[in-house]
């Protein structure tokens, strides 16, 4: 499913190596978190999945798809195999939940039929159902995390990452987000949250992966945050 293979990221310009020979291995259907303090390689490392980045050496496999030998014109076909959740929702202003959702159809490609059968399927699985022609700035933060995993699944990716998906939530609404994010993934879609909130992780007992300057120094099957990560 994703493998980091001696992968290293070093940056030309401030010569910082930002991750040093990553050899990493998630399966298909794994939920993962991915912990580590402000500068330990975390987004380094999710960019470099998605392809914003390029690792200096190593090689990227996700899905079957060598990443680091994908031309520009071939990044954004990739993409359209993951869906991406963030922090700060990052949803239109000017368009309803369900346009929301229809948009990012819209840009791979998808009819209106396509659209019209998919995006209320999507809102109804995050509960957003009753929603759909609300525009963000009536929704709660909350409500519009929900719209933006919806987003995220409405390609019907293989992996989605959520980077810091929880970062401007209180506490039971982020208990919420991951529940949603906890039953996409027992669907069969492979799920790697990037997190500083430890609450989150000791309640889940998933797959917890720690980096700290550039290395992984962890890697528990069922693991919890650490005060020193």
């Amino acid at each position: 499913m994703l493998q980091f293979k001696n992968v290293t990221k070093i940056y030309e310009n401030t010569n910082v190596t930002a991750l040093d020979d990553i050899t990493l291995d998630i399966q298909k259907g794994e939920f993962v978190f991915l912990v580590g303090h402000s500068g330990a390689g975390k987004s380094t490392l999710i960019k470099l999945i998605t392809a914003e980045e390029r690792p200096t050496s190593g090689e990227i496999i996700i899905n079957d798809i060598n990443v680091t030998e994908l031309t520009a014109k071939e990044i954004p076909y990739y993409r359209r195999t993951l869906g991406m959740v963030f922090q700060d929702f990052r949803l239109l202003d000017n368009k309803t939940v369900m346009e929301n959702v229809g948009f990012a159809m819209q840009v791979v490609g998808a009819t209106r039929r396509q659209m019209r059968r998919r995006v209320p399927d999507v809102l109804s699985r995050v509960g957003l159902s009753q929603k759909a022609r609300f525009l963000p700035n009536e929704l709660s933060g909350g409500e519009q995390q929900r719209v933006a995993i919806a987003r995220a699944l409405a390609n019907n990716p293989n992996l989605i990452i959520a980077d810091e998906p929880t970062g401007n939530l209180d506490p039971d609404t982020s208990k919420e987000i991951m529940a949603y994010l906890e039953e996409i993934n027992r669907s069969g879609t492979t799920v790697i949250v990037a997190t500083h909130d430890k609450d989150i992780v000791n309640s889940m007992h998933k797959r917890v992966i720690a980096v700290d300057g550039g290395n992984i120094i962890r890697d528990d099957e069922r693991g919890g945050y650490s005060d020193h990560e």
